[in-house]
């Protein structure tokens, strides 16, 4: 048996392979075109391991992903890939359509024709796997109730946009073709191997640097925090005993404000590695213009995958957040290799000098 997996070199998609493999003996096809955010150091550690079969390639070439699933015979489909970071769908939309729309419709055209031609046995037991976001319902205000999987969708960017209609082509394929789909929709994941240019990443590495730590608006945005390694073990669980059609909605249980996300990365790391000058890294905290369209609350009620699956996150914010702080610590080096001169040209357009 084996299972493949788009976007595997990603952020969330290569702790994925990592945590499948150390869980289990089963082989792995990674499909990743390893755009700026895709990076194979995040796999080094299962460079000789062969159950990890590593392909450069893009969702959207049908004709590549055909051959892979003939080859293979996968026995799931996990599709991670996808452009992700809001700010920059807001400068260039295109590739967003591109990928989480364009490539997932030729991914589902690949995986429709493979799954018809299996033996009756095999097309029962198959999955393909969508994985989503929470940004897709919009935004909260602060007395809202959380996110539930009735929730209507109301996406505010280009990226939840894109993500949005992703999810409507995967559920269209389920109910029209009958293809046996599941969909998670997730909260704000952080942890290692996160490229720097997201909140907690980018504010370790510029305290780091002695660089502004930049709070969009008043820092005041809430988001739901799950620790990778604890979306990585929902996904597992989702693809094992999900109901077929169903949309599971992964959460850490953890609302905060961006800016006591970032004060408490500030305070562990006045504790980790005390800033040479005696002062704390707060004091690098710089409020810049917000972004247009600033969603201000997301929150995940995540009720549906621990009362049906028995699925609960296993870390809590301040158990999570400091084994990431002490990941890139210990991997100042991958930092180094990640931030080329293309991340410092995006981070002067996007947050200015």
């Amino acid at each position: 048996m084996t299972i493949f997996v788009t976007g595997g070199a990603g952020f969330i998609g290569s702790n994925f392979v990592l945590d499948w493999l150390a869980h289990s003996s089963e082989p792995l096809v990674n499909l990743d075109v390893l755009t700026y955010a895709g990076n194979l150091e995040n796999l080094a550690t299962v460079d000789f391991d062969s159950r990890h079969i590593f392909v450069k390639g893009d969702i959207g070439d049908t004709e590549m992903v055909a051959r892979l699933l003939a080859e293979h015979q996968p026995r799931a489909v996990i599709n991670f890939a996808a452009e992700s970071h809001v700010d920059r769908s807001i400068h260039g939309p295109e590739a967003f359509i591109q990928t989480n729309i364009v490539g997932t419709f030729h991914l589902l055209e690949a995986v429709r024709a493979y799954c018809g031609q299996l033996a009756a046995e095999a097309q029962k037991a198959f999955r393909l796997l969508h994985v989503s976001t929470d940004e897709v319902y919009g935004s909260l205000d602060k007395d809202d109730p959380a996110f539930s999987e009735n929730n209507r969708y109301e996406p505010n960017s280009p990226y939840s946009a894109s993500k949005a209609a992703s999810d409507h082509l995967v559920r269209a394929y389920h109910h029209t073709y009958g293809l046996p789909v599941l969909t998670t929709n997730c909260s704000n994941n952080y942890g290692p191997y996160h490229f720097p240019e997201k909140l907690i990443p980018l504010c370790i590495h510029n305290a780091l640097a002695d660089k502004a730590l930049p709070i969009y608006g008043d820092g005041q945005q809430i988001r739901d925090w799950l620790y990778v390694k604890d979306h990585c073990s929902a996904i597992r669980r989702v693809l094992e005993a999900g109901r077929l059609g169903e949309t599971y909605n992964i959460g850490g249980w953890s609302e905060k404000p961006n800016l006591e996300v970032v004060t408490t990365l500030c305070t562990i790391l006045d504790e980790l590695i005390p800033r040479a000058d005696g002062k704390n890294y707060a004091e690098q905290i710089t409020y810049v213009t917000d972004r247009p369209g600033h969603d201000r609350r997301y929150a995940i009620d995540a009720s549906k995958v621990e009362l049906e699956l028995g699925w609960k996150p296993a870390e809590t914010f301040e158990t999570g957040i400091r084994k990431t702080v002490q990941w890139y610590l210990d991997n100042q080096a991958w930092v180094a290799n990640v931030t080329s001169g293309a991340y410092r040209e995006w981070l002067g357009k996007q947050y200015g000098a």
